[in-house]
């Protein structure tokens, strides 16, 4: 019956031959796709991380110029007072 090319029932790997070059193959593509989805998380949570530096250096270059502005307001007043 096997000369016949019929199978039984069972297995696939029971009767054709394992070709290691199609599965070297098949698991560099996983290991590529599962190291591009893990750079895409890195490079996305970098991204979220210099968003939220832009925000703070903001926040102290516009808490400088407020001191600024305060201490001319304040000099503006004394000599106004005087």
């Amino acid at each position: 019956m096997r000369g016949t090319g019929v199978r039984g029932g069972g297995s696939r790997f029971l009767y054709e031959p394992f070709d290691a070059t199609a599965a070297r193959i098949e698991v560099s593509e996983r290991i590529q796709e599962e190291r591009w989805t893990l750079l895409e998380r890195r490079l996305n949570q970098i991204e979220v991380a210099l968003d939220r530096l832009e925000r703070r250096i903001w926040l102290a270059v516009y808490g400088a110029a407020s001191l600024i502005l305060a201490d001319i307001a304040y000099g503006l007043l004394q000599i106004t007072v005087s």
